[in-house]
C-alpha cells in the first residue's frame, strides 16, 4: 500500500529522501534551498505562505514527492489568477486558501513531481496528483496549482486539469568559445548596441567581478541584502526574502550561488545573484544604490552570459517577462502550468476562457520568433 503523507516543514522528511527523487540537480527543489526558505523566515502564514509538502511512502520508504504549500493569497507565484479569484469570490466561494505545487518566489521552470528517474515516474508522479486532488476535496479547497513544470511531466495530468503556457526568454550556449563569438552570431544592430552598453559601464569607473556565493563574507551579504531590499522598496515591492537568508545561502548552497558585483572602490553599489545547476544558470535578484546606463544589463545578462560560457553551461534562464531581453541574445521558450479547480461549473468557465487566452498567447509566440536578434545560425558543439 502506498501512503500519501503531507508534512508542515520539509525538515520532516530527511534530505537525502527528498534529494534521491529530484530527476536532475535544480538547486530550486533540491532539500537544502527549501528548508533554507522556511527556516530563515520566508515562509510564513502571515505572508500567505505554509509549508504543506507532499509524500508517497511504502511503509517508511519515500518513493515520492512535491513541494507543496497552502496559499493565502497569489502572491509570489508568477502564474496570474487574481481574476479567477475574484470570480470565485464575487460568486460566493472562497478562492483562499488553494493548494500550490511550486517553488516560492521563484518563476524557474523545474521538477515539482519528484519521483527520480526511468521506469515507473508516470504513474508515481500521477499518484501524487491525485492525493493533491483528494486533500482539495476533502478539505474544500477552491484549486490545486502546478506552477513552471517540466516538459516531461506534462503526461502526468488528464484533463481534469486546466492547461496553461506563458514565454520567458532563455539564453542557448551551442558552444561559443568566448563572448565575441557570440557577439558575432547576433546581427549587426544588436551586436552594436550590446558593445556600446559594455562600454558605457566600463568607462564608468566601476569594477565588475563575478564571484561565488561560498567565497564572500558575513559583511558582503548584509550589504548585497540591503541593496536587494533597497531596490523592492523603490519600486513599492515586498522583498519576500529576508536577511537570514542572505546570510545562510552561500554557505548552505556553496557554489550553486553566483554574484556579479559591481564596486565602487571596496563598496559593493550593485549586484545581481544567480543560482546554478550544473546546465543552467538561473538569474534570480537585482539591486543598485547607483544609476549607470548598462549597468542592470551588465550584471545581469552579459556577465551571466560571459560566466555560462566560461562553464560550458547549456542555457541561461535570467527570469520572468522581459521583452528587451530578446535585443540581448535571449530567444522566447513556453513554460507551462496545469490548474484543477474543484468546482465543475467554474472549471468549464475558466477553460473556456483559457482557450481565447492561448491563442493570443501561440500568436505573441509566433510573432517573437520573427523578431531573432541573430544574423546567423550559431556554432554547434
Amino acid at each position: 500500500m502506498i501512503e500519501a503523507r503531507f508534512h508542515d516543514r520539509i525538515d520532516s522528511i530527511p534530505a537525502p529522501a527528498w534529494d534521491a527523487l529530484r530527476p536532475d540537480d535544480n538547486p530550486f527543489v533540491s532539500h537544502a534551498f527549501l528548508s533554507l526558505l522556511e527556516r530563515t523566515g520566508c515562509i510564513r502564514p502571515d505572508w500567505g505562505w505554509q509549508a504543506h509538502h507532499l509524500g508517497l511512502y511504502e511503509h517508511d520508504r519515500l518513493l515520492a514527492a512535491a513541494p507543496l504549500y497552502l496559499k493565502g493569497n497569489s502572491h509570489g507565484e508568477f502564474v496570474f489568477d487574481w481574476s479567477w479569484a475574484s470570480a470565485w469570490e464575487r460568486a460566493g466561494g472562497d478562492y483562499y486558501p488553494k493548494l500550490l505545487n511550486a517553488v516560492p518566489y521563484s518563476p524557474v521552470p523545474g521538477p515539482r513531481l519528484l519521483a527520480g528517474a526511468g521506469a515507473g515516474v508516470l504513474p508515481l508522479q500521477q499518484a501524487l496528483l491525485t492525493a493533491m486532488r483528494g486533500f482539495a476535496e476533502r478539505m474544500n479547497l477552491s484549486s490545486v496549482h502546478a506552477n513552471f513544470l517540466r516538459d516531461d511531466e506534462l503526461p502526468a495530468f488528464d484533463l481534469h486539469w486546466l492547461a496553461r503556457s506563458d514565454v520567458q526568454f532563455h539564453w542557448r550556449n551551442p558552444g561559443y568559445a568566448d563572448f565575441a563569438q557570440f557577439l558575432g552570431t547576433l546581427n549587426h544592430k544588436k551586436r552594436k548596441n550590446i558593445r556600446q552598453e559594455r562600454a558605457h559601464v566600463a568607462a564608468s569607473g566601476l569594477s565588475v567581478e563575478w564571484r561565488s556565493g561560498r567565497e564572500l563574507a558575513s559583511k558582503d551579504w548584509l550589504r548585497i541584502h540591503a541593496l536587494y531590499e533597497s531596490t523592492f522598496d523603490a519600486k513599492g515591492n515586498h522583498a519576500a526574502l529576508t536577511r537570514d537568508l542572505f546570510l545562510g545561502i552561500g554557505e548552505t548552497l556553496g557554489d550553486a550561488t553566483q554574484l556579479a558585483l559591481a564596486r565602487h572602490g571596496d563598496r559593493i553599489v550593485a549586484m545581481a545573484m544567480f543560482l546554478q545547476s550544473g546546465q543552467a544558470l538561473y538569474g534570480r535578484y537585482w539591486g543598485a544604490e547607483v544609476d549607470v546606463p548598462g549597468l542592470h544589463f551588465e550584471l545581469c545578462y552579459y556577465q551571466g552570459i560571459e560566466h555560462a560560457i566560461r562553464c560550458g553551461l547549456q542555457r541561461f534562464e535570467p527570469g520572468a517577462q522581459g521583452e528587451h531581453k530578446l535585443a540581448r541574445g535571449f530567444l522566447p521558450v513556453r513554460t507551462h502550468s496545469r490548474h484543477y479547480l474543484v468546482n465543475t461549473g467554474f472549471r468549464e468557465a475558466v477553460r473556456t476562457a483559457l482557450l481565447r487566452e492561448a491563442e493570443a498567447m501561440d500568436d505573441y509566440a509566433q510573432d517573437l520568433e520573427t523578431h531573432s536578434p541573430y544574423a546567423r545560425h550559431a556554432p554547434t558543439t
